[in-house]
């Protein structure tokens, strides 16, 4: 009786949970189509560079829907036992709440295992590997910004304008180009052709012009004069445009489990150790609420009283939303050191715990939750 209990049950929750991960996940891309369509069409970027960019937010993305697609699985899964009254049925049968208890244990189990590997070896790679890559875009900026017949400016204080321009062998024709880098005069180059280089060594952009002239102006326009020539070439240096990059510290969601101790026992104090400290322990926190999720989105469905799935899924979102505004403003009080960040990453959890006791016990006593969400707007509304 156990086994087919368990296995009718896991079978209602299961896609639940696999389709809620899905919409997530996607409402989350969806959110970011407009840029990743520039990057396609305006920039010229790669398809399979842009999908490889997604690839590597995906672990964040998972990490920040696990914890409501294990709520809504449990939530929508019982609401629709309960609006059935196949609960009511099962107590007739002496089925209590602790008998329906472990396929969901299992589930919200297997979730937190799942989370806690994306968050331990995934997380820090996908995050690492996306700003590799938007440094080896920044590398290539000028193939990519160039555009033939519009004004751009690929690298600071340097406009181009071009009648045709091929970005595969990297030729400019008809080259218009207005150097203002020089604080003492404004650089004007005509030419017929130029052909972009890239020397990864030195970490600069060349670009050779052929048959052209120079039109050099000084700011205070009290010279100017001009220069003809064969050839030219114009280098660019990256090390401005990217020196961030360069120089850049990894942040906390970069960093591997070892790389934080490693960090948090040099550093200290101040707001970075905080950081790294708040990572470290949402590491383990964040699989902890996947698993505390499932548990509290049981005796929540089990006795809403509904008609539809509707009211489960607006209050999996209500539950969802205080949960994440709690995490968000625990991550503000403990970088900021106003709360021990050791303790106040447990306040979230330690919320989802109590709440998940006071609704079991309240449940299990056959104490019904009337929620009335559509009233409770309505009221809103009114005030």
């Amino acid at each position: 009786m156990n086994k087919i209990l368990d296995r009718y049950l896991a079978n209602e929750m299961w896609p639940p949970f696999f389709s809620s991960l899905v919409v997530a996940v996607f409402i989350i891309i969806a959110t970011e189509l407009l840029p990743i369509t520039d990057l396609i069409v305006g920039q010229g970027v790669k398809l399979s560079l842009v999908l490889w960019m997604i690839a590597y937010l995906l672990p964040d993305i998972l990490t920040f829907s696990m914890p409501a697609a294990a709520l809504m699985s449990t939530i929508v899964a019982f609401l629709r036992l309960s609006s059935d009254s196949e609960i009511i049925a099962m107590r007739a049968s002496g089925i209590g709440l602790k008998q329906m208890l472990p396929p969901v244990l299992f589930l919200c189990s297997t979730g937190m295992l799942a989370t806690l590997l994306i968050t331990v070896f995934a997380v820090p790679w996908g995050n690492s590997s996306f700003k590799d890559t938007l440094f080896e875009l920044a590398q290539t900026k000028a193939a990519t910004a160039i555009r033939s017949n519009v004004f751009s400016e690929p690298f600071p204080n340097v406009t181009f304008y071009v009648n045709r321009f091929s970005r595969a062998t990297g030729v400019m024709e008809e080259v218009f180009v207005v150097d203002r880098r020089d604080p003492r005069s404004i650089n004007t180059i005509v030419a017929n052709e130029g052909k972009i280089s890239y020397l990864r060594e030195k970490q600069m952009v060349m670009i050779h012009f052929s048959k052209g002239s120079i039109l050099v102006v000084e700011k205070d326009m009290s010279t100017a004069r001009t220069i003809k020539f064969e050839a030219y070439d114009l280098s660019v240096g990256l090390q401005d445009m990217i020196r961030a990059w360069k120089m850049r510290e990894k942040a906390p969601k970069e960093l591997s489990v070892q790389e934080l101790v490693l960090q948090i026992d040099e550093t200290k104090e101040g707001v970075r150790h905080n950081e790294m400290v708040v990572e470290l322990m949402e590491k383990i926190t964040v699989p902890i609420a996947v698993f505390l999720m499932g548990l509290v989105g049981f005796p929540l469905g089990a006795q809403l009283q509904s008609r539809g799935r509707s009211m489960g899924i607006g209050v999996g979102l209500v539950v969802f939303m205080v949960y994440y505004l709690c995490l968000a403003g625990v991550r503000s009080l403990s970088e900021s050191a106003t709360v021990p960040p050791m303790f106040a990453v447990w306040i979230p959890n330690t919320f989802l715990f109590a709440s998940f006791i006071y609704l079991f016990r309240r449940v299990s006593r056959e104490k019904h939750l009337h929620l009335n969400l559509h009233r409770f707007f309505r009221d809103l509304q009114k005030k």
